[in-house]
């Protein structure tokens, strides 16, 4: 089982979520790598059976090179069945994650929801927050392995 955490974080704060995330799956004895959205290849996107993604909100949207990503470069690696999760940091409105969330809907992926958006810097209870969700990806990947 293998996750990565992409992230687009224009002042540190959604990297800090993506780290914070990709500790928690690694908490669970789960391969991850976390890694900005410029430097991800598609062979490591290809290779994930979990896949975060996360944006800080520009104008009421995701940005726009993560917006690209999404429509281009992950939805040609066909991540249809995988799981999803998206999060991001937002200063006014928050709606970055939402999008990505929807973006990953439509791909067919399986989306953990509801998807986590902080506020600003993340606070220690933030990060606790974002741990959180790191273990509930592993913990959902290691339950469909059980499945399959």
């Amino acid at each position: 089982m293998k996750a990565i955490v992409i992230y687009l974080s224009t002042s540190g704060n959604t990297k800090a979520m993506a780290e914070a995330i990709a500790s928690g799956i690694e908490s669970k004895n789960v391969d991850v790598k976390a890694v900005s959205f410029y430097d991800v290849k598609p062979e490591d996107i290809n290779e994930a059976d979990a896949i975060a993604v996360g944006s800080s909100t520009f104008y009421y949207k995701m940005l726009l090179p993560m917006e690209k990503f999404m429509n281009e470069t992950l939805a040609a690696t066909n991540p249809e069945g995988k799981l999803g999760a998206a999060f991001g940091s937002y200063g006014w409105s928050g709606e970055a994650p939402i999008l990505i969330a929807e973006k990953m809907r439509e791909m067919g992926m399986n989306v953990i929801d509801p998807v986590l958006r902080i506020l600003h810097k993340p606070t220690d209870k933030d990060v606790q927050e974002c741990k959180r969700l790191g273990i509930d990806i592993a913990e959902k990947l290691k339950h469909r392995s059980k499945t399959a």
